[in-house]
């Protein structure tokens, strides 16, 4: 059976419950997707399916990727990624998934690319609380002394410093599906997600369901 699916996020809203209680949810458009590859334990070792997401030109693709799709007559497709299977001889390419094959799931992890937040300082970035307000301080909003003198005479690693923030791989795990729309595709899991609107999202059974 085959637990995962590439998505789009469309955004946030909420909902009420039947005991008048109202929940945040996020709405993600799964699906449609295209298997483009199965794989085998004969041939590749392990058995899994490649499914495409979103049609693109074929202008916009590099041609080595481009011959993979006119070898197995298929239109090129932006997003491509692999999700494990126990047999894979079960799905052939060409064929269509939809949101309709996790609707069983009932908790999901999400995965994506954070929101972007540009150079950040250490206030913004690790929630430093800064120094004295007071007037003669002159020490608000650095990030204060960092290292020794004479020995080592250098910053540790991992030092929490100022720096780029966001656009990061990260996954929210253990999220509720509230809702599954099979007409329209569409999924709605509890709580946030990573990325903003319109963000590739890669949604797999929860593994600590």
């Amino acid at each position: 059976m085959l637990q995962g699916i590439i998505g789009k996020k469309i955004g946030m809203t909420q909902i009420f419950l039947e005991d008048g209680k109202w929940i945040p949810v996020t709405v993600i458009q799964a699906g449609p997707c295209k298997v483009v590859r199965a794989k085998s334990k004969s041939t590749d070792g392990y058995e899994a399916v490649q499914l495409g997401f979103e049609e693109v030109n074929p202008k916009r693709v590099a041609k080595p990727l481009l011959g993979q799709f006119t070898k197995r007559s298929l239109k090129p497709y932006r997003v491509l990624s692999e999700f494990r299977v126990t047999d894979s001889s079960q799905y052939t390419i060409g064929q269509d998934i939809t949101v309709d094959s996790i609707k069983d799931l009932q908790w999901v992890d999400v995965s994506g690319t954070s929101i972007g937040k540009g150079f950040q300082g250490v206030f913004k970035r690790h929630n430093f609380h800064g120094g004295a307000n007071t007037h003669g301080s002159m020490h608000h909003r650095q990030p204060g002394s960092m290292g020794a003198s004479s020995r080592p005479s250098r910053v540790f690693k991992n030092h929490k410093l100022a720096g780029h923030m966001g656009d990061a791989a990260c996954t929210c795990q253990k999220l509720k599906v509230v809702s599954v729309d099979t007409e329209n595709n569409l999924l709605l899991v509890r709580g946030a997600v990573p990325g903003g609107k319109r963000a590739i999202v890669f949604i797999k059974k929860s593994k600590k369901a």
